[in-house]
């Protein structure tokens, strides 16, 4: 079977060496003209660490992340502690895996390695823009921006939000939230207050909300700060750094140090998609933000792409292997999708009464109640009768979600 991969982000790397993994091979067509060589930070849970285990990513994972022993939860005028959820041992000693912090660019090309070693060096192309598709009887014909076309059994699109594969199942442009970030990686030499254990630190405060955390072997801080728009940045501005102080006048004096110590800020708008009814027809499947947009408030974007990409690899050679990843993907990712939902309210409440019951509520969380979303796998188990592995998610997959205590951006 031949196999297409649209996007070499961190959901299409993990899709090619997952399919690696049960036996399959596919070529990755890419947009970029080459690897990233600039980025800020991702933070990978143990419900994602797991996969990335799996494909035997833990020795390059411990060599340049970090693992961060808590996530702390800080009012945003004076900095007092809200909320903390233990993470580094007591999260690898729950989940089987542990919380991962590091540089964008560090992961994709540890990705990007297992590809190659797995698949061979030509399995990812970059600078192919796929603009649209046409699927047959006989298979998909892929459009390139360049007038090449190439004809496979089967296209994965891991495009993200914006994903022409996505627009051949359900058409319709991405819609500006109102909402943008920006990102910056820090020296952590510029901010001595950050010594001792690595820890998530997330400010809340009204209407917006900053985030930091260390990258590991770099030396440098990830910050993330949110700040309303209306309408969406185009990369980065000169005034951007002006704006961002000025929205963060009156905040905790570490939060304003960390937002002075940034040289460079990316800015970018966040765009939201509803997901579609359906994430795979015919020889067309949907892995990552390029089936459900998934915005930055509870740090799952990447670790719903990694499991989607190992669900997908999964099942794909079962009979009707894509509508069993759709029905075995779809309850787990609205059950997300509605905890992210809840944490950008939270997040964001004006100080108030609603504000002084969700501190309360902080104040009694802990690592037991991320179970729902980090103990979640979709296990491989063997069968006699069955060569083929199966994947099984856990019994409480399709449970509703409470609403998110332990956030983060």
């Amino acid at each position: 079977m031949r196999i297409a991969v649209v996007g070499a982000g961190v959901g299409g790397l993990v899709t090619a060496a997952s399919l690696a993994l049960e036996g399959m091979r596919c070529v990755v067509f890419e947009r970029a003209g080459g690897p990233p060589g600039a980025g800020g930070g991702i933070q990978i849970s143990p419900n994602g660490a797991q996969v990335l285990h799996r494909l035997g990513l833990e020795p390059a994972l411990r060599a340049v992340a970090a693992r961060p022993e808590a996530r702390e939860l800080r009012r945003w005028q004076d900095g007092r502690l809200l909320g903390r959820v233990e993470l580094g041992a007591a999260a690898r000693e729950r989940y089987g895996a542990p919380y991962y912090a590091l540089r964008r660019t560090d992961l994709g090309r540890m990705l990007l390695r297992a590809v190659r070693d797995r698949c061979g060096p030509g399995t990812v192309q970059f600078g192919q823009r796929c603009v649209g598709l046409e699927e047959s009887a006989h298979g998909v014909r892929l459009r390139f921006a360049g007038g090449e076309a190439y004809d496979t059994d089967l296209v994965v699109g891991a495009d993200g939000t914006h994903s022409v594969v996505r627009d051949s199942l359900a058409p319709g442009p991405p819609r500006f939230t109102g909402d943008t970030v920006l990102r910056a990686l820090v020296p952590a030499s510029r901010l001595p207050w950050l010594a001792g254990p690595p820890r998530v630190t997330v400010w809340l405060g009204p209407g917006q909300h900053c985030v930091c955390y260390p990258v590991g072997a770099s030396g440098a801080v990830n910050l993330v700060a949110t700040l309303a728009a209306t309408r969406p940045p185009d990369g980065y501005t000169r005034g951007d750094a002006g704006r961002l102080a000025e929205a963060y006048q009156g905040w905790h004096p570490r939060v304003r140090a960390l937002l002075a110590a940034a040289d460079r800020l990316v800015h970018h708008g966040l765009f939201d998609r509803p997901p579609p009814r359906h994430w795979q027809r015919g020889r067309i499947a949907l892995v990552g933000d390029a089936a459900h947009p998934m915005l930055p408030f509870l740090a799952q974007g990447a670790c719903q792409a990694i499991e989607d990409a190992g669900a997908l690899a999964a099942h794909l050679r079962q009979p009707d292997g894509l509508a069993r990843y759709e029905a075995l993907r779809g309850p787990r990712v609205e059950r997300v999708l509605a905890a992210v939902r809840d944490s950008a309210e939270a997040l964001h409440l004006p100080d108030g009464s609603r504000q002084r019951e969700r501190d309360r509520r902080l104040a009694t969380t802990g690592l037991s109640d991320q179970d729902w979303l980090y103990s979640y796998r979709t296990r491989w188990e063997p069968s006699d009768a069955d060569p083929d592995h199966r994947a099984v998610p856990d019994a409480d997959a399709g449970a509703a979600a409470p609403r998110p205590s332990g956030m983060a951006c």
